[in-house]
Parts: C-alpha cells; sequence; structure tokens
C-alpha cells in the first residue's frame, strides 16, 4: 500500500512538473478522466486488490513481483523529477 501511495504522489507531481505519463493505460485514463487524482484512484484500487488477493492466496511471488514492479515505477518517477 505505501509503495502505491508512493507512485500516486510521484505521479501526481511529476504531472505538475510537465513531465508526460508513459504508461499508456495511465495516459488514457488521464484523456478520459481529466483529473490526475481519478485517473489514477481505479487503477491503484485495482493493485491494492491485486495484492490483497495475493497475500490472502499465498501467493507470495506475485506479491513480491507486484512490489518489485511498483519500487521501480517510484524509482522512475524519482528520476523524472529530478532530470526536470
Amino acid at each position: 500500500m505505501v509503495l502505491q501511495f508512493l507512485d500516486a504522489l510521484s505521479t501526481l507531481i511529476f504531472l505538475r512538473h510537465g513531465v508526460g505519463e508513459a504508461n499508456p493505460l495511465i495516459r488514457a485514463a488521464l484523456n478520459t478522466f481529466g483529473n490526475p487524482v481519478l485517473a489514477l484512484a481505479a487503477p491503484k484500487v485495482f493493485a491494492m486488490a491485486l495484492a490483497f488477493y495475493a497475500w490472502r492466496s499465498d501467493r507470495h511471488g506475485l506479491l513480491r513481483c507486484m512490489n518489485c514492479v511498483f519500487a521501480v515505477c517510484v524509482g522512475w518517477n524519482l528520476l523524472a523529477l529530478w532530470t526536470v
């Protein structure tokens, strides 16, 4: 949950600084909703539901993989902010 929050927060910050969204699904959500908070809410809720499912069904490998992916996303967002 912390990584989801950090990913959403860093995405909102770099969008505010004019850095474009690289993920085509999030980019489509941004175009559809217009409001970045609403555009990020649905994917974050889905990711947290998937993480909860992985945790409850003892699929710890999936949970570790998800954590690694979102840690990389947060790192990428921070790198994008650093270069702005």
